[in-house]
């Protein structure tokens, strides 16, 4: 049937939590009523990006773009726009400063700055249905891969694409592949493939939002990468917290077996491949590639030495080549385009060897203190300056950037310095923090940086498995450490001891988390060393944070007795009458900064 229009309504995560899927309803309803069904239909999609703004939804091919809608708003939304023709301007997306709403999808910064390549169907498909990624090409690649190419011929083909694991360790693709394959072919048994998709870092949601918008990206990748190594079994490998993904995974695989284009027979060929769900409980050490081997075999997830590598021994000890959501959902493209397509986006020349760049996008959850958060896909090579500023729209309220924590909680914190430095996998390395699976975490003038590398240090502890005295004993005695600091008990000492358990832990830990957890610590002891002092030799927290290192008071000169303050506070530690200077009680101060929050008159003073 063909519709005038359709209704393009976020399902993904973020906006099924502010009411999206009540709001299809909604629509549905309000269409039907109108006798408007045989004319436009609603499609709910997956994770459209633009998180802070949801629910969301877009009207092609109008192209209109509108947010922060409620139920309430669906009668005035089908009555003016789709029965008239009159879009809504009270609904569409305004800048935060811009005069006048922005009413196309192509027009709005955070959307025509992005490169879509991973979620190049984002916004355009229902991820429960086979049919809508058929008609965007899907599987085009996978028929290729089966009937024209050798799995040499599409191993070379990755290789010289340049693509590397977006999964954290930026390691070429290609180069992976072709070990595996080797690896099986020399010990005469059959390999398996592995998608990562136990995505745990704080602030990161890029693999769940691509596996509930386009789950067969990544199960086309999967089968290609299959026919490339010889392998007839594959695994995905997805958190528990991650329900709605997991339910989209399941049917798009039962979907995909009932096309031919999953287990025996592939595409009418001697091709045989399945896939397998596993669900893991959570642990972010599991992301580790030799800890998750352990776990999908049913064993604790602890890590193994690095010197046996999972494509030679990994999962029951055969050959296993393991890559995460973004790589899979990658392969496709660069199997029907040519790997000259690929590697003509990025940075540096991956002609010669994949090392000596960073070729493709990358896909990266941009949150914190910045005005547009959500789902991002840019060139790599792209400025910082040009995801913050550019597609997220700068810092709210005004106030200035003071650093941006890449790669996750074993990461670092970049400053105002490196805004122009290019994003690749490289040039963060070489800053001190790392790529990782694509988190980016902003934060303004008002975080402390010290408390900071406490609470990535404080999850790491939680999130170590224990396996290793250098990690289980340098992440428990880091955070007392940084702990007392902030509570304003810090010594003489404990920014070299910090700095002398950072080095130990590089060097001695068993796993990558271990190696690259004093990350968070020694980035900011790099770039904010003078913050560290201040807390150690002034008892003094420069930003404001540390409770035990702040005072508030009020300017009696300043205050005008408007009673802001005291309708802020919970404790009752502010009285005064209307009109007349207040007076704060600090026994009953909790430090909250309410006040502060409430003041119009700067009369509430920190210090």
């Amino acid at each position: 049937m063909a519709f005038r229009s359709h209704v393009l309504v976020c399902a993904g995560t973020g906006c099924v939590s502010c009411g999206s899927f009540d709001l299809g309803a909604a629509l549905e309803r309000e269409i039907a009523s109108r006798g408007l069904a045989d004319e436009i239909q609603v499609v709910r999609t997956g994770c459209q990006g633009f998180c802070a703004e949801g629910p969301v939804l877009v009207v092609q091919p109008d192209e209109v773009f509108y947010c922060g809608l409620k139920t309430s708003d669906v009668a005035t939304l089908v009555e003016e726009h789709l029965l008239k023709g009159r879009p809504v301007r009270k609904l569409m997306y305004t800048p935060p400063s811009a005069p006048a709403p922005v009413p196309k999808l192509s027009q709005i910064p955070f959307f025509a700055k992005q490169k879509l390549v991973v979620l190049r169907n984002r916004g355009l498909v229902d991820p429960e249905r086979i049919d809508d990624y058929i008609a965007r090409d899907g599987y085009e690649a996978l028929a290729k891969a089966v009937t024209e190419l050798t799995p040499e011929e599409i191993i070379r083909e990755i290789k010289l694409s340049g693509l590397r694991g977006r999964g954290g360790g930026g390691f070429p693709t290609g180069v992976k592949w072709a070990t595996c394959r080797q690896a099986a072919l020399h010990r005469g048994v059959e390999p398996v493939i592995v998608c990562n998709a136990d995505e745990g870092d704080p602030g990161a949601f890029m693999d769940r939002s691509i596996i509930e918008s386009d789950p067969h990206a990544v199960i086309e990748g999967m089968a290609i990468g299959a026919r490339a190594i010889g392998a007839r079994q594959g695994f995905v490998y997805i958190r528990h917290e991650y329900p709605i993904a997991r339910e989209r995974l399941a049917k798009a695989l039962d979907q995909a077996r009932d096309y031919g284009l999953l287990g025996r027979g592939i595409l009418g060929t001697k091709f045989d491949f399945d896939i397998s769900v596993v669900q893991g409980a959570g642990a972010f050490v599991c992301g580790e590639s030799t800890a998750l081997m352990a776990s999908l075999e049913g064993k604790a997830g602890e890590p193994r030495a690095k010197y046996i590598h999972t494509v030679e021994y990994g999962y029951k000890n055969l050959p296993t080549n393991l890559n995460n959501v973004e790589t899979w959902a990658n392969v496709p493209l660069i199997i029907s385009r040519g790997a000259a397509w690929f590697a003509s986006m990025g940075s540096g020349d991956v002609s010669e060897n994949p090392w000596n760049g960073s070729s493709g996008t990358k896909v990266f959850s941009l949150v914190g203190k910045v005005n547009n958060t959500g789902l991002i896909e840019v060139p790599m090579g792209i400025t910082l300056r040009e995801i913050i500023f550019g597609i997220g729209g700068g810092i709210p309220r005004g106030r200035a950037f003071k650093a941006v924590q890449t790669g996750g909680p074993s990461g670092g914190c970049l400053p105002a310095t490196h805004l122009d430095m290019p994003v690749d996998f490289d040039s963060l390395t070489a800053a001190g923090s790392m790529m990782g699976s694509g988190g980016m975490i902003v934060m303004d003038d008002q975080t402390c940086m010290v408390d900071v590398a406490r609470y990535f240090i404080a999850f790491l502890t939680e999130e170590s498995c224990g396996k290793c005295i250098p990690c289980r004993e340098g992440l428990r005695c880091s955070l007392d450490v940084l702990t007392r600091i902030t509570e304003g008990k810090g010594e003489e000492g404990d920014i070299a001891l910090l700095e002398e358990m950072g080095a130990v832990m590089q060097d001695a830990c068993l796993c990558a988390l271990g190696s690259s957890a004093p990350n968070p610590v020694m980035s900011t002891l790099r770039y904010f060393r003078d913050e560290y002092e201040a807390h150690v030799r002034e008892r003094r927290c420069p930003a404001g944070v540390c409770k035990a290192l702040i005072t508030y008071t009020i300017d009696q000169a300043l205050c005008d007795g408007c009673h802001a303050c005291v309708t802020a506070c919970s404790t009752g530690a502010i009285t005064g009458q209307v009109k007349y200077p207040h007076q704060l009680n600090q026994s009953l101060c909790i430090k909250c900064g309410a006040c502060l929050d409430a003041c119009k008159r700067n009369a509430v003073l920190r210090a």
